[in-house]
């Protein structure tokens, strides 16, 4: 699905995403990636959903998010408690949908102001 800002912007935004890739400001990447709106543009090295260990969501507490959208591939699936531990003692809310959902979330979230960091998987 292609999306369209409305105006300009120099945050990063998902302009498209579908089976296996995502668009981040008009550029395909076709790895699981992290971003945020401001700076945090980078590839998750993340096998996959069954590979999710604890360390991988305390890497995110680094860049200090007020909210982590999990997109967990072409289907929604949520991990165990303990894999999301560090960030809900840090009192950062970890919202778990399919990628799709969670490009569409960001992006409302980002037009929002918010300090968003979306963990998008690829399979």
């Amino acid at each position: 699905m292609k999306l369209h800002a409305d105006t300009q912007t120099t945050l990063n935004t998902v302009t498209a995403y579908g089976p296996g890739f995502v668009e981040i400001n008009r550029q395909r990447y076709d790895t699981s990636m992290l971003l945020m709106p401001e700076g945090l543009l980078a590839p998750w090295p993340v096998a996959g959903f069954e590979a999710l260990a604890p360390a991988d969501f305390e890497a995110l507490l680094a860049h200090r998010p007020e909210l982590v959208l999990l997109g967990t591939g072409e289907r929604q699936r949520f991990p165990h408690p303990r894999l999301t531990a560090a960030l809900t003692i840090a009192g950062i809310g970890v919202d778990t949908m399919n990628t799709a959902a969670a490009c569409r979330t960001y992006n409302i979230l980002m037009a929002e102001g918010r300090r968003v960091l979306a963990a998008l998987l690829q399979s």
